[in-house]
């Protein structure tokens, strides 16, 4: 959450249009930077058809085809071509870019160097004034060097417990401080009990939001176990922390 957040803060921040591209394994340029739009394609062929036979109509159809009426434009495209000096710049949020394959990285390293890209049948769009890029990586695998030589390098820890805590507030207004402390500070010691995937601060929002709903004001052990799915998201964390008991955990949020 905190990653994806600081592109959002920017986007407020500046009043760049926020244009995100979620990353996953497979994406392609269709999905990344455009496509055409094949069933209007395939309607303006049939109008024209109806609306005459002649060979200046049917050349003028296809002509059209590969017009910019008929363009998807995805975020990449978005973030280069809407770019314009009038205008704030957006802010492009490529995300979780290390669940790509290495190509798309290939590529996506090409269009971030010249903030261009080439559609054969219309030509090169160039951004007139350069997106503001957000790249995150959850290191589920090393992001090129190349990548990482035009990029500034930040670290997202945890928050100490006191942010987490404004965090939380913040986020869930309705819930009362008393618990948001107790939900802080259980998740700390999660965090510190070597899991497969600690909770991070979205967790922590999710499991103070369900407590809220669920009209609770304190963690015990009763709510802790019904409610623990929204927190640890492996059924081999739960099950080590059920077995552990939870008498440790609720100990330490003062519970």
């Amino acid at each position: 959450m905190g990653k994806t957040e600081v592109a959002k803060v920017l986007a407020r921040w500046t009043g760049g249009e926020l244009l995100r591209l979620q990353c996953y394994e497979g994406i392609d340029v269709a999905q990344a930077v455009y496509e055409w739009d094949y069933s209007r394609q395939l309607l303006h062929l049939r109008a024209a058809e109806l609306a005459g036979t002649g060979a200046d109509v049917a050349a003028r159809a296809e002509d059209e085809l590969f017009s910019e009426r008929f363009l998807i434009r995805r975020p990449l495209l978005q973030a280069i071509a809407d770019a314009v000096d009038d205008r704030p710049p957006p802010v492009l949020l490529i995300d979780e870019v290390d669940r790509a394959d290495d190509e798309f990285e290939a590529f996506l390293l090409e269009i971030l160097s010249d903030y261009a890209v080439t559609v054969p049948e219309l030509g090169t769009f160039t951004a007139a004034v350069p997106p503001v890029v957000v790249l995150t990586s959850n290191r589920t695998r090393d992001v090129h060097d190349a990548l990482k030589r035009r990029c500034l390098y930040h670290w997202v820890e945890h928050p100490d417990f006191e942010r987490e805590v404004r965090i939380v507030l913040r986020r869930v207004p309705e819930v009362e401080e008393g618990l948001a402390r107790q939900v802080a500070a259980a998740v700390r010691k999660m965090r510190g009990l070597g899991l497969y995937k600690p909770p991070g601060v979205a967790e922590t929002i999710d499991w103070a939001h369900a407590l809220a709903i669920l009209g609770r004001t304190r963690l015990d052990e009763s709510v802790v176990d019904r409610t623990l799915g929204t927190v640890l998201k492996y059924r081999e964390d739960a099950e080590r922390l059920r077995a552990g008991g939870l008498e440790d955990l609720l100990e330490a949020a003062g519970a």
